[in-house]
């Protein structure tokens, strides 16, 4: 799909990340207003290299993809939402009826005038296709109309952890809105749930595994400088295409033959089902050698489970139960 294409993703992985790698944008971005400071503001951070100051969390938020849009909704931010755009699939049940309430602006990008017809003092996107200058969605655009942007931290990072970098990005959105107290509480559990599943999986062997997202004259699939690569790793797995640098992009088929997975996972989501990727696999014969071919070995994600928000945690223990299926199971058994 268009919001992750590798051109995007290259250009935007080059970008600098976190309070202390980031550079800072020569202009910044300075809230300003007469808002009064609460607790914890002024609070200033660095986002793939923009500088922000805020006075007082935003109060008219939109969010542009699935996974920031969660992140909101877990930290109990609905209240903020003023308009949304972009699933994947279907949001989580827990958060069903709180997004429910929220407006869809669009269903997929909304344009620039959408929304600014929301009024939002913050927009919050997932990918950096949100922010597409071309498409008048720019950072800079929106500053230039007084309004403060966010990008989600998996879009501009490179070479370090993203587990990191997704506590990282939790806990910076929850001092950004003054809920600092939750955001912390869910990086406690989230460190607690990926210990539990690494007790779980002490001393297995890996298994090679090969995601494919999309494609067929190439496979779009997971580069190894994603939370999905990272994701795959601390479920028992070895991701084939580790090599590729950047989130998300292209292998060669004959690359897929040549690194011999012995699992694929299929991510699920948009028009084309699960059941049709399998038959993609399983009817192509330059695959019928692939060991996950030969042995239909599959495993299934939803893509909002394998990028940079809140399902990462519980999304490794179900990818694990996937790949492992009796270790996990002897772990769990009373």
């Amino acid at each position: 799909m268009s919001w992750r294409t590798p051109a995007l993703i290259a250009a935007a992985v080059l970008l600098p990340f976190t309070l202390t790698a980031c550079s800072t944008s020569s202009d910044g971005d300075t809230a300003t207003g007469d808002e009064a400071a609460g607790e914890g503001f002024p609070y200033t951070v660095e986002n793939c290299g923009v500088t922000t100051t805020y006075k007082a969390p935003p109060k008219r938020v939109v969010t542009m993809n699935q996974h920031v849009t969660e992140i909101m909704l877990e930290l109990g931010l609905t209240k903020s939402l003023v308009g949304t755009a972009y699933l994947d699939d279907q949001v989580l049940p827990k958060y069903a009826k709180d997004y429910a309430s929220v407006p869809v602006l669009a269903k997929e990008y909304p344009s620039y005038e959408q929304v600014l017809a929301a009024n939002p003092d913050f927009v919050y996107g997932g990918y950096a296709s949100a922010f597409t200058a071309g498409d008048g969605r720019g950072r800079e655009a929106f500053k230039k109309a007084g309004i403060r942007t966010r990008l989600n931290a998996e879009s501009c990072t490179q070479g370090d952890q993203p587990m990191d970098t997704l506590y990282e990005e939790i806990r910076e959105v929850g001092r950004t809105f003054g809920v600092s107290d939750r955001a912390e509480a869910w990086i406690k559990q989230a460190r607690a749930d990926n210990a539990a599943t690494a007790k779980k999986l002490a001393d297995l062997k890996p298994l090679s595994v090969f995601v494919y997202d999309s494609g067929d004259k190439t496979a779009f699939t997971a580069g190894g400088e994603g939370i999905g690569n990272e994701l795959i790793e601390r479920a028992g797995g070895t991701n084939v295409f580790a090599d590729l640098d950047k989130p998300f992009g292209d292998a060669s088929w004959e690359n897929v033959v040549d690194r011999r997975p012995e699992v694929i996972v299929i991510y699920d989501y948009g028009a084309t089902t699960v059941e049709q990727k399998k038959k993609r696999l399983l009817t192509d014969p330059a695959l019928a050698d692939v060991p996950a071919v030969k042995n239909k070995r599959f495993a299934v994600m939803p893509l909002s489970d394998a990028v940079l928000g809140v399902r990462v945690p519980a999304a490794v223990d179900k990818l694990a139960a996937q790949l492992h299926p009796e270790a996990v199971e002897a772990a769990t058994t009373p």
